[in-house]
């Protein structure tokens, strides 16, 4: 089986880190399966297209979990490495950050069940495929995780800590199948959802500079690739030294 094609299945693949992470793989030789709310878009560049694009709400838990049948299919009883990105980071109306004291229940809902909820379902149905071929999860946490950030909301913030967590307990769930779980921390990146005033922030950081996609997506492929073969249960912060 060494001359296998390995298979990655990517939530929230149509823009930002996502988006970097399936030209990233695609570039490597992985075929990627893309799972996204929105249907295929035929501008999408990479190849395999809407044959390896699954249509799934992941705030929806039944949705979710009824996507899994279609996703084994797709992988043929072998997945190398789950990458859980999705995420959602809702605003206020006037565009401002959503404290513990202005965000009401169902946001909190839908910001987990998206953020959280969905990557233990996903890690859960696959686990058989991920364990036939000793792969990788990955999940993407954030900065926000671990510090109250003037731009992520509390619901945010605190299911990515969550996710934290749950990488934890997953490495040490799914180590005896010998499959290794790991979480990457972005911090500022440079995408279409940047929120006015991170440039201040970038001023205070020590390699002075946002993030580019393609850096954090470049972690990713470390971590679900054997270079990595001995690396579970960790954090990686993809920050600028924003930690610090």
């Amino acid at each position: 089986m060494t001359d296998e094609r390995k298979t990655l299945l990517l939530t929230g693949a149509s823009r930002g880190i996502g988006h970097a992470a399936v030209k990233t793989f695609s570039a490597a030789g992985w075929r990627v399966l893309t799972c996204s709310r929105h249907p295929f878009d035929d501008r999408c560049p990479w190849p395999g297209g809407e044959e390896n694009h699954v249509q799934v709400d992941l705030a929806d838990p039944h949705n979710t979990i009824e996507a899994i049948d279609l996703i084994r299919e797709k992988c043929g009883g072998r997945l190398h490495a789950l990458v859980n990105n999705a995420g959602v980071s809702p605003k206020s109306p006037d565009g401002g950050r959503l404290n513990t004291l202005d965000t009401d229940l169902r946001t909190w809902g839908h910001v987990f069940h998206v953020n959280f909820f969905a990557s233990v379902v996903l890690a859960r149905g696959l686990k058989d495929e991920l364990a036939a071929t000793k792969g990788a999860v990955v999940n993407v946490t954030s900065i926000a995780g671990a510090r109250v950030h003037p731009f992520a909301g509390a619901a945010y913030a605190t299911s990515k800590a969550a996710l934290a967590a749950l990488t934890r307990e997953m490495a040490h769930d799914f180590g005896p199948l010998g499959v290794r779980v790991n979480a990457i921390a972005p911090g500022e990146v440079e995408t279409s959802i940047l929120s006015p005033g991170t440039d201040k922030i970038v001023e205070g950081l020590p390699l002075r500079r946002l993030g580019q996609p393609s850096e954090v997506a470049d972690v990713i492929l470390f971590l679900c690739s054997d270079a990595s073969s001995y690396v579970t249960g960790t954090e990686i912060e993809v920050n600028a030294g924003q930690h610090v």
